[in-house]
C-alpha cells in the first residue's frame, strides 16, 4: 500500500479567513458561526488564517467560530508567520504566541512562513526563521512546517533545495494563472510535485475574479453545466490536481460557503469534457484585447500629474478580461492612492512621447476614467 503524503485525508475545500463578511468594520461573528458549522457539518475541517488578516481579527475570529465550539481534534488550521523588516527572533516568537493566543490554541496544525520570493526567503535565511518553526515543531506549537509562495519556480526550487524540512507548499493555482508568464502556476506545481511536497493551493477563483468573467465565458460555462455556478469549474480545476493537502476558498458569504460545499461535498475531478470547456474559457481569456502596456514606466517619469499609467492600465485590462467591477475598484484606488486619478490627465502628451508600444495614453486614460470613476 503506498504511503499516505500529509493532508491527504483532508477534504478538498478549506475555508480561508481573509475575507470574513463584516459589519460596522467588525467581523460579523455570529456569521461567520453559522457558516463553520454549514462547512463543517459536511465534513469539512481546514481552516486558514495569518497574523497579519484583517489587523489580527482573522485569528480572533477562528477562536470565537471554531476553537471555543468544536473539539481540538474535529479540525485542523493553519497560521503564518510574517517577516517584516522589523522582525527579529525575539519578534518571531512573540508573534506566534500572539497568534496562539488571539485563536484560543495550543497549537497550529500547519505554521507557514508567509509570502516567501526571492527577497524574503533571504530574510527568512538571515532571520534563522526556518530554525525557528523547526524548534517550535519539536516544542509542539505548530505540528507541520511549509510556506505560502509567490515567485518563479525556479526560486521555488532553490527554497526547496535548501530546506527538506519544509513538509509542504501553498502555492497561488487557478486556470488563468495555469500557463501564465507572471505566476507560472503549472512550472510552481510540477516544482513541488518534483520535490514531494503536497500542495496547498491558494487563490483558485484568483481573488473572486473567475467568480464574475465576460457574458462569453459565463455562457460557455452555463452551456455546459446549467446546474453549476461560474466560480465552481475554477474551484474544481484546482481541486481536481494530485498531492494536495486542500484549496482554500476566501468565503465571505453564506451564499459562497454554501455553493462550494454544494460540490465539494462529494467532490468530483474534472473529466474530459469538462477540461475541454476550461481550455475554451482560457483561449476566450487570451483574445480579449487589452492594452499592450508593458509596465515599462517611461510615460510616468515627466508626467505632471503624477499618474501611475501602468497601474492604471493594469486595472483596465485586468476588468476587460474577468468582469470583476470589486477587483477593479479596490485596484483602482490602490494605484491611484500616491498619484493622480485617470481623470487628472491634463492632455500635455509627454508620456506618448516616451511610449515605446505607441500606445494612445490620452485617449485610453479617458477611458479609464469613465470606466473606473463612474
Amino acid at each position: 500500500m503506498a504511503e499516505t503524503y500529509l493532508g491527504e485525508n483532508i477534504k478538498k475545500l478549506g475555508f480561508g479567513l481573509m475575507r470574513l463578511p463584516m459589519k460596522d468594520g467588525e467581523v460579523d461573528i455570529e456569521q461567520v458561526k453559522r457558516m463553520v458549522d454549514t462547512f463543517m457539518s459536511k465534513g469539512f475541517t481546514y481552516f486558514d488564517t495569518a497574523y497579519v488578516y484583517i489587523g489580527g481579527k482573522s485569528e480572533v475570529a477562528l477562536g470565537e467560530a471554531v476553537v471555543k465550539r468544536y473539539p481540538r481534534d474535529s479540525f485542523v488550521c493553519a497560521s503564518k508567520l510574517p517577516l517584516w523588516d522589523s522582525v527579529d527572533k525575539a519578534k518571531m516568537e512573540e508573534i506566534l504566541q500572539e497568534s496562539l493566543d488571539r485563536a484560543s490554541l495550543d497549537y497550529y496544525d500547519f505554521y507557514l512562513l508567509h509570502g516567501l520570493n526571492k527577497d524574503s526567503a533571504q530574510r527568512a535565511e538571515e532571520l534563522g526563521a526556518w530554525a525557528f518553526v523547526q524548534e517550535k515543531k519539536a516544542q509542539g506549537k505548530v505540528k507541520h512546517i511549509g510556506f505560502s509562495f509567490h515567485d518563479t519556480p525556479e526560486v521555488l526550487d532553490d527554497i526547496l533545495t535548501r530546506h527538506p524540512e519544509a513538509e509542504f507548499v501553498q502555492l497561488q493555482i487557478n486556470y488563468a494563472d495555469w500557463d501564465s508568464e507572471n505566476v507560472q502556476s503549472r512550472a510552481c506545481y510540477e516544482v513541488a510535485r518534483k520535490h514531494n511536497k503536497p500542495v496547498v493551493i491558494m487563490e483558485p477563483v484568483k481573488g473572486g475574479s473567475l467568480a464574475t468573467m465576460t457574458p462569453e465565458v459565463q455562457e460557455l460555462f452555463k452551456s455546459a453545466n446549467p446546474a453549476m455556478s461560474v466560480p465552481s469549474w475554477a474551484v474544481r480545476f484546482a481541486a481536481s490536481l494530485d498531492g494536495l493537502v486542500t484549496v482554500l476558498s476566501g468565503m465571505s458569504t453564506e451564499e459562497q460557503l454554501n455553493d462550494n460545499v454544494s460540490y465539494m461535498e462529494n467532490f468530483q475531478p474534472l473529466n474530459d469534457e469538462e477540461r475541454k470547456v476550461i481550455d475554451r474559457a482560457v483561449e476566450i481569456l487570451k483574445n480579449i484585447p487589452t492594452i499592450p502596456c508593458t509596465g515599462c514606466k517611461y510615460c510616468v517619469d515627466g508626467c505632471p500629474q503624477k499618474i501611475n499609467i501602468p497601474g492604471i492600465f493594469s486595472t483596465m485590462n485586468h476588468f476587460s478580461m474577468y468582469n470583476n467591477r470589486a477587483g477593479a475598484n479596490g485596484s483602482y484606488q490602490r494605484v491611484t492612492r500616491d498619484g493622480g486619478k485617470a481623470s487628472d490627465c491634463i492632455q500635455c502628451g509627454q508620456c506618448e512621447a516616451h511610449c515605446p508600444q505607441h500606445i494612445q495614453i490620452i485617449e485610453t486614460l479617458k477611458k479609464a476614467a469613465e470606466t473606473l470613476e463612474a
